[in-house]
C-alpha cells in the first residue's frame, strides 16, 4: 500500500508539471493577462492612426503636426488622413487604416452621427477610438477629449454682451454636422437666454454654417444685413473662420469694425482681425497642450495602460469617459500675455497686417 501510495504522489507530480509548462498565450489573453505584455516584447511599434474632418483650416493643419509631433516622440507611428469634409471618404479611409492593422484609432468626425459606423467597425477589430476634440454621437466611444465647448460659446457670450448688453443680436452658427457646434451654441445661449427673456437682447438671425466654411458665413451675414435692413447691434461667430466671413460681409456694407464680432480658436487672421480693430475677440484653445495630451492618451491606451477621465459627456448612447482643457477668452489687451507668449503666433505675423497700413 505504501508503495502504491508514492507512485500516486509520483505520478501526480509528473501531470503538475506538465500543466505548468504548457501554459500558452492563449489562456493568458483568456484571463486577461495579455494586456501586460510589456510594449517592447510586441512586434514594431505602436502604431496610431488618425482619421481628420478637413485640412482646410489653418486651425487642423496645426493640429496634424503637432499630434504628429507627439505621437512620434514617446516611440510611436502615426498614420494620418483627411476627408476634407466628405463622410462617406472618411468612412472609407477609416476602414482602411482599421484594416491597416492600427492599434488605435484617433478621430476628429466631420458628422457627429455617420462616424458611429467607424467606432463600430473599429471594436469589431479589437481597436479602441478615441474622440479628438469633436464628440462622436451615438457610438460606444472610447474617450473623449477637447475643450470644454459648452464654456467657449459662455466666454463669447460673456464678452460680447459685456459691451452690448441691448441691442439686436447676429448668431451665425458652425456646421449643423459638427456636436462642436450644438455645444458652442448652447453655451452662447446659456449667457443670453436671461438677456432676452427680460427683452434686453433680441435675436434678429440665428443660422448654421454648412462646413464652417468663411464662404458660407459671409452669404449668412449678407442675408441677415438685408433681412434687418442693417440694424444689428451685435454678431457672435461659431469660430474666427465664420467671423472672418462675418467680417467681410460688414466690410462690403461699411460696417466693419463698428459692431462686435465674436469667434474662437484663435487662427492667425483671427487675431489679426482683433488688433485691427474689426473683430472683437475669440477663444483660445491651446491645442499644443490638447494635441500633445491625445497622444499620451493614445499611446498609452494602445499599450493597454489605464488612464484617467474625470468627466463624462453623453453622447446619445453612453456617458463617454471624457478629458476637458480649459479655453481662455482673448481680446487686444491680452493678445501678448497669451497667444504671442504662448509662441501659438509671433508677434510679427499678428502684427504684420497693421505694419502694412
Amino acid at each position: 500500500m505504501r508503495q502504491k501510495a508514492i507512485v500516486t504522489v509520483f505520478f501526480l507530480m509528473i501531470l503538475l508539471l506538465v500543466a505548468c509548462t504548457n501554459t500558452s498565450p492563449q489562456k493568458l489573453k483568456a484571463v486577461g493577462l495579455e494586456e501586460q505584455v510589456p510594449q517592447e516584447e510586441k512586434d514594431g511599434p505602436i502604431r496610431i492612426g488618425f482619421s481628420m474632418d478637413t485640412l482646410l483650416e489653418e486651425r487642423w493643419l496645426r493640429d496634424r503636426e503637432l499630434f504628429k509631433e507627439a505621437v512620434e516622440a514617446l516611440g510611436a507611428e502615426v498614420e494620418i488622413v483627411a476627408a476634407n469634409g466628405d463622410d462617406a471618404l472618411q468612412i472609407s479611409q477609416a476602414e482602411a487604416l482599421i484594416q491597416s492593422g492600427i492599434d488605435l484609432l484617433v478621430i476628429v468626425p466631420h458628422n457627429a452621427e455617420a462616424t458611429a459606423t467607424i467606432v463600430h467597425k473599429a471594436h469589431l477589430a479589437g481597436i479602441q477610438v478615441i474622440a479628438y476634440d469633436r464628440l462622436v454621437k451615438n457610438a460606444n466611444i472610447d474617450l473623449y477629449v477637447s475643450f470644454d465647448n459648452e464654456r467657449v460659446g459662455e466666454m463669447q457670450a460673456e464678452a460680447i454682451t459685456a459691451l452690448v448688453p441691448k441691442g439686436n443680436y447676429v448668431f451665425i452658427g458652425g456646421a449643423i454636422t459638427d456636436n462642436n457646434a450644438h455645444l458652442l451654441k448652447k453655451g452662447v445661449f446659456n449667457i443670453l437666454r436671461p438677456y432676452i427673456e427680460r427683452g434686453d437682447i433680441t435675436i434678429v438671425y440665428d443660422q448654421w454654417t454648412k462646413d464652417w466654411t468663411p464662404v458660407n458665413a459671409q452669404a449668412n451675414m449678407e442675408e441677415a444685413l438685408r433681412t434687418t435692413n442693417k440694424q444689428i447691434d451685435a454678431v457672435i461667430a461659431a469660430n474666427d473662420a465664420t467671423a472672418g466671413g462675418v467680417i467681410q460681409a460688414l466690410t462690403v456694407a461699411g460696417l466693419a469694425g463698428q459692431l462686435p464680432v465674436a469667434g474662437q480658436d484663435a487662427d492667425l487672421a483671427g487675431v489679426q482681425r482683433i488688433v485691427m480693430g474689426t473683430q472683437t475677440m475669440t477663444v483660445y484653445k491651446p491645442i499644443q497642450i490638447l494635441s500633445q495630451k491625445i497622444a499620451e492618451l493614445a499611446v498609452a491606451m494602445a499599450r493597454g495602460e489605464d488612464v484617467l477621465a474625470e468627466w463624462k459627456v453623453n453622447n446619445g448612447k453612453i456617458e463617454v469617459p471624457s478629458v476637458l482643457l480649459t479655453p481662455i477668452a482673448v481680446d487686444r489687451n491680452n493678445v501678448e500675455s497669451t497667444v504671442i507668449a504662448d509662441g501659438f503666433h509671433a508677434s510679427k505675423d499678428v502684427y504684420q497686417a497693421t505694419s502694412k497700413e
